[in-house]
């Protein structure tokens, strides 16, 4: 990979940097010579990533930022702009949160702007604030995070697949609205990553179907997941060739051309393998 790629020597955001996928993200930046701002609404979270950098001889500042408010990123933006002396040239949209467990007439209007808060408008946000700072440079990138979620229609994930499928589809077009710029734009789509996303998932209890609890996701995540690490060196790489979606996994390819081949039958597919976890 060329060293004058998007990813290498980046002015960096990241948010939700404070643990997980976001975590990893800021150690690759920093290995790829780059300086990371790490944000995070868990302030010490974030921090211990910025401190572990900064061990290593890098240069790293945590911020406390909660990305559901559009202040708080505005004052990310800021903050970021005057640590570096200029402004930013990478986003990472990675803040994220699970939930989960319920039909989509049983899951709760909180529930609904609680996951849309943080999974969506963070990452409306997000770009709604550094894209101007990238566009008027003629260079940068945003790393958008969604899911394989975003296409796999998996029952009783309806406001988590909801987002993530938005994220795609603000993805392809900020894309196609920026390249022109030299900016590049990928949405990630990973399927299970090792990280503490169900741990801290809201998980409800369901009084229609069948639900596929903590324990055996869990399960399934030890099993299948890949390291956040060796994900986040394939976003990477793939932003730096400009790809839309980066998929990093084979289950995730896999399911994205049975998608795209046969709809209805994936979506089918999708509901009889949930219903056999229970």
């Amino acid at each position: 990979m060329s060293r004058h790629a998007i990813s290498y020597n980046a002015r960096a955001v990241v948010t939700g940097a404070g643990n997980g996928i976001g975590r990893a993200f800021a150690m690759e930046l920093h290995r790829r010579g780059g300086k990371v701002v790490c944000s995070d609404i868990d302030f010490e979270s974030a921090d211990q990533t910025a401190s572990f950098i900064r061990s290593k001889g890098g240069s790293a500042l945590a911020v406390k930022c909660d990305v559901a408010a559009l202040g708080d990123v505005k004052q990310l933006a800021d903050t970021a702009r005057e640590w570096f002396g200029e402004p930013t040239s990478l986003l990472v949209n990675n803040a994220g949160v699970g939930i989960g467990g319920q039909c989509v007439e049983e899951i709760s209007i909180d529930d609904w702007q609680w996951v849309m808060g943080i999974n969506l408008w963070g990452v409306i946000h997000g770009c709604h604030v550094f894209v101007p700072e990238l566009k008027a440079q003629g260079r940068g990138g945003v790393i958008n995070v969604a899911s394989a979620a975003s296409f796999g229609a998996a029952p009783m994930m309806a406001a988590y697949n909801t987002t993530k499928s938005a994220v795609v589809s603000l993805t392809e077009t900020l894309h196609s609205e920026v390249f022109s710029y030299g900016v590049h734009v990928s949405a990630l789509c990973p399927t299970f990553v090792k990280t503490d996303v169900i741990k801290n998932a809201r998980m409800a209890a369901s009084s229609k179907g069948k639900l596929m609890g903590r324990e055996k996701a869990q399960s399934l995540m030890d099993k299948l997941g890949h390291s956040p690490e060796s994900v986040v060196v394939k976003s990477l790489n793939g932003l730096d060739k400009n790809k839309i979606h980066v998929l990093p996994q084979l289950d995730a390819r896999i399911a994205w051309r049975f998608k795209r081949m046969s709809p209805s039958q994936f979506i089918r597919f999708s509901g009889l393998m949930a219903s056999q976890l229970d």
